[in-house]
């Protein structure tokens, strides 16, 4: 899949381990390459569903948007970069026509406050 960067950190953590390391910690910053790599393999988004990592699409105010499961309790936070994003009748994503996604941010979407 191709694989763009709403966030520039989060773009430059991708393309230098010691700065990720430095930044997020060197457990989330392994977790966080290898889900890129799975992303970057995977043809479209139904193939996320065999990935590890737990990706699921969100609901309620982040509708469209999809996460992954990082080190407890963080995510990385995706959605399709097709714009618009390829619904079938009943406004349900159609994953095999989404081949491209933006990486929004990593984050604990749970916390409280």
């Amino acid at each position: 899949m191709i694989i763009t960067f709403a966030d520039n950190k989060l773009k430059k953590y991708a393309n230098n381990k010691t700065l990720a390391d430095r930044k997020m910690g060197p457990k989330r910053s392994q977790i966080y390459q290898r889900r890129l790599d799975d992303l970057a393999a995977a043809e479209n988004f139904e193939d996320l569903q065999y990935l590890p990592g737990r990706y699921h699409q969100l609901n309620g105010d982040l509708k469209d948007k999809w996460a992954c499961d990082l080190d407890h309790p963080y995510r990385l936070v995706f959605e399709p970069a097709e714009k618009p994003i390829p619904k079938d009748g009943d406004g349900k994503q159609m994953l095999v026509e989404i081949k491209s996604l933006e990486i929004i941010e990593v984050n604990n979407y749970h916390k409280e406050g």
